[in-house]
């Protein structure tokens, strides 16, 4: 039986960012964890956070286990769930978990537009296609949400907020600087931590790596390991070239797991009938609104082809467990997830496709499941 990590609201990425708001007098509603609450207390000048995308607990230990970072891990976390970029990351540019934001997956179905919509690239997600002339810009109106720099900054004042990125990604901070790897974003932390200001200094680099690579050349790739052990070399140089005054927390969205067997969900008629329109979200969480009158037969179905590899949760349980978090209720959260999700416990995936356009590329490795191998992430601390 696959070992089954679900998330822990106490222990997770989302506690990690509560306790940067936290020493930043933000108030929030979670829990902040007490080991970076004691570290945080220093009062140093430079607050750096450095999240590698896809960097999961046990991909560290498989591709570094004597390397620099874990010599500095000092915790496991838990992701958030589900444990993917758009679900994660916006927990770190919001200081919130999927259930406040309604950001959860990758593709996800406004009915506004009539639309499967990619969060993050902002397309309509089977044909690719730029949003245009849209009367409403859902993501300003409807799933928008106040950043940790805007935060930060109007709660001390003393404070500048940064953000360091991809030069691809949408700006959230006033402060933004662009970084396409991982020595860039070394250089950057390097003139923000090392100026002659007399404010202090919050700064959050993200990485898009080894996610990337670990999607192209898979979990246990030469290409990811090298990127990992450049990464710990790049970081541990940048620290020697830091003043005392400067604590790095190093973390991630999600770790990763090998895909082996791949299923279309198009493959399945006597489930597709039981559908009311596609499955959103991604191939390891798939969001399924069933017709009311097959929804014994669809778990039936479903649980004859794929209990082995996959959780049927109703809606309700998912909601029961606090699975993708607690706090306020986005109100789009029973727009997004259907009736049941369907959740990947094994190394297989469904792929969401329609005969609209061609199935999207395999991965060899990918997230959102809930796997102990997708949902485990390092608390790196270096001092």
């Amino acid at each position: 039986m696959p070992e089954i990590r679900y998330p822990d609201y106490n222990n997770s990425i989302l506690n990690l960012m509560s306790s940067i708001l936290k020493h930043y007098n933000v108030e929030t509603n979670h829990n902040s964890l007490e080991i970076l609450d004691k570290k945080l207390e220093k009062n140093y000048k430079n607050v750096v956070l450095i999240v590698l995308d896809g960097m999961g607990q046990h991909i560290l230990e498989h591709t570094s286990k004597d390397g620099y970072f874990l010599k500095k891990d000092i915790r496991t976390l838990t992701s958030v769930y589900p444990s993917t970029t758009t679900a994660a990351l916006t927990t770190y540019y919001s200081g919130k978990p999927p259930y406040e934001t309604g950001w959860i997956a990758w593709s996800q179905y406004f009915k506004e537009y009539g639309r499967a919509i990619d969060m993050l690239a902002q397309k309509e997600s089977y044909q690719n296609d730029t949003l245009k002339n849209v009367r409403m810009n859902v993501f300003e109106s409807i799933v928008n949400y106040e950043t940790i720099f805007k935060k930060i900054e109007e709660a001390s004042p003393d404070v500048n907020a940064y953000e360091i990125m991809p030069d691809y990604s949408s700006k959230r901070a006033r402060r933004t600087l662009k970084a396409n790897n991982i020595e860039d974003i070394c250089e950057h932390i390097k003139l923000i931590c090392n100026n002659r200001s007399e404010n202090r200094n919050f700064a959050m680099a993200y990485c898009d790596n080894p996610d990337a690579l670990l999607h192209k050349y898979g979990r246990y790739s030469d290409e990811a390991k090298e990127m990992i052990i450049n990464a710990e070399q790049q970081i541990e140089r940048l620290r020697e070239e830091l003043k005392d005054d400067t604590i790095i927390i190093i973390s991630a969205d999600h770790g990763h797991k090998e895909v082996n067997k791949v299923y279309n969900i198009i493959d399945y008629p006597e489930i597709q009938e039981c559908l009311i329109m596609p499955p959103s979200f991604e191939p390891r969480c798939l969001s399924l609104f069933v017709k009311n009158n097959m929804k014994q037969r669809f778990e039936e179905m479903f649980n004859e082809n794929f209990s082995n590899e996959f959780i049927l949760l109703t809606k309700e349980k998912v909601l029961e467990k606090n699975l993708i978090g607690v706090g306020a209720k986005h109100k789009k959260i029973d727009d997004f997830i259907g009736d049941y999700l369907a959740i990947s416990t094994s190394d297989a995936v469904i792929q969401l496709d329609t005969y609209l356009a061609e199935p999207k590329p395999l991965k060899k490795s990918t997230h959102c499941g809930i796997s102990i191998d997708e949902m485990e992430v390092p608390l790196i601390i270096i001092e």
